[in-house]
This record gives structure tokens, C-alpha cells and sequence, in this order.
């Protein structure tokens, strides 16, 4: 069974940074794509940032120039590097894997900007 677990969330003055993880089980970490979402409150979950399996890496516009993703296979994990956070990147942030035709989410993170 596939499982994720992401940690690093907090509460950060704007133009502050975080850097969250996501530790990923149960299945081959290496081959699979994985994802960051967020969903601020009374929003739709929305896309954040992916990093493929090789390595290449996409960005939402919102997070573009200011968000890394990155992977540790060695250790299962994938980070979001966050600099620079304003106000409306507070969110519950979420890890995605799809799998096997199911999609995981693990149970999320809260980011908290104050202005």
C-alpha cells in the first residue's frame, strides 16, 4: 500500500521560506512521477509543481521562480523549496502519486504566510 507523509509546514512572514518533504512507502519511489498540490481555504485543490521520474521538473505560474521541487530516491523523499512566500501561498499542502490507476495524497501540511 502506498503511503505519503509530508512535514515542513509552519507559519513564515511573507518573503519568508519553508521547505516541506513528502516521505513516500509501499511502492517503487524511483519510477513514478510525484506531485505537490495546495488548497487554501474555501479554494479548489490546485496544482503546484511535479517532478518526473527522470528528473524534469513543471511549474505552476504562481509558483514559478520561487518554488523547487526536487527528489532524494536514495531516501524516498521529494521537497518543495518555497522562497520568497506571500500571503496567498497559505495552504494545506499536499504530495500526489498516482499509482497502479489510484491516486495517494497524504494527509498534508499547513503553510501559513502572514502579511
Amino acid at each position: 500500500q502506498a503511503q505519503l507523509a509530508e512535514s515542513g509546514g509552519g507559519l513564515v512572514q511573507a518573503g519568508g521560506s519553508l521547505r516541506l518533504s513528502c516521505a513516500a512507502s509501499g511502492f517503487i519511489f524511483s519510477i513514478y512521477d510525484m506531485r505537490w498540490y495546495r488548497q487554501a481555504p474555501g479554494k479548489e485543490r490546485e496544482f503546484v509543481a511535479t517532478i518526473t521520474s527522470g528528473g524534469s521538473t513543471y511549474y505552476a505560474d504562481s509558483a514559478k521562480g520561487r518554488f523547487t521541487i526536487a527528489r532524494d530516491n536514495a531516501k524516498n523523499t521529494v521537497t518543495l523549496q518555497m522562497n520568497s512566500l506571500k500571503p496567498e501561498d497559505t495552504a494545506v499542502y499536499y504530495c500526489k502519486l498516482l499509482h497502479r490507476g489510484s491516486v495517494y495524497w497524504g494527509q498534508g501540511t499547513q503553510v501559513t504566510v502572514s502579511s
